[in-house]
This record gives structure tokens, sequence and C-alpha cells, in this order.
């Protein structure tokens, strides 16, 4: 996982236009922004998640990940330890970029709050 500054700003920018896309699909299909804003995902959210999306596909995991994720939100018996699996995953690789990327640590921090909360 080796992310320059350049990178970073690449993604932000990236990020900052796929939220645009985001606001501008809401608005269109005729949702009120006060409603809709709030439940999107901050700009650093998105950049997070595309460094996490990409070591996942750097490790070769993404085809576990996603189908553990998929059986962890089914009604199968053995769908929490394949949730617990993914979540273990995540956690790991949220965890690494935010000791890379101290800039967003505090973006990490609270996924994986949100993840712990899940």
């Amino acid at each position: 996982m080796r992310t320059t500054a350049n990178d970073l700003i690449r993604l932000r920018r990236d990020a900052t236009l796929e939220r645009a896309v985001l606001i501008e699909a809401h608005a269109r299909a005729g949702e009120d922004p006060h409603d809709f804003i709030p439940t999107l995902p901050s700009i650093d959210e998105l950049v997070v998640t595309e460094l996490r999306n990409s070591e996942i596909d750097d490790r070769g995991l993404t085809a576990q990940y996603i189908l553990a994720r998929m059986a962890g939100a089914s009604s199968r018996p053995e769908a929490a330890l394949h949730a617990a699996d993914a979540d273990r995953v995540e956690r790991e690789i949220l965890r690494e970029i935010g000791l890379i990327h101290p800039e967003l640590a505090r973006t990490v921090w609270s996924m994986l709050g949100r993840l712990d909360a899940a």
C-alpha cells in the first residue's frame, strides 16, 4: 500500500466528483437534499474506501471478501462467521491506512467505529 501525497490529491479530486454525481442522482430522483446529503459518505470516506478496495484487490482477496460479505448478510447458520471474517480483513486494512496516512486517521477510526457497531 504505497500512496503518495499526489495520489491522495488525485483520490480526493475523484471522490469529490463521485460525491457530486451521487448528489445529482439523488436530486434528479426528486429527493430532498436535506434528507439525503447527511447520509452520503464524506470525501475522505470515499478515499479510504477506494484505498481499502485497492488493498483488498492487491492482496488477491476481492472475490473472497465479496463472497464473505454476501454470506454474512444471509440468513444461513454460518452467516456470522463469514461476516466476522470479512470484518477482520477490513479492520486490518483500515488500521494500516490510518497508520500510513495520518491525514485520513480520523476518517479511518470513524469507519472502524461504525464497523464495530454493526
